[in-house]
């Protein structure tokens, strides 16, 4: 039997400013939606946002990546 669809969230943390995090939401947004002025409903439903660290439930979330931005600063 086939699955029925229901909402599904992918995750990606990236360590950048705020611009850059904002310039890959838009290369995101591209193959999502790659007409932005047709008429809704998009095919597949769909919705980006960008959150910092602090805004996060789980303050420990992203520790590995944090982990790797220090060690590549040390080199």
């Amino acid at each position: 039997m086939p699955e029925e669809p229901s909402v599904r969230e992918v995750r990606l943390g990236v360590y950048a400013t705020r611009q850059q995090a904002d310039q890959l939401k838009e290369q995101i947004i591209k193959p999502l939606c790659p007409d932005p002025d047709h008429a809704p409903p998009c095919p597949i439903p769909w919705t980006v946002m960008t959150l910092s660290v602090s805004e996060l439930d789980d303050p420990d979330a992203y520790e590995e990546l944090r982990e790797q931005e220090r060690i590549e600063r040390m080199r």
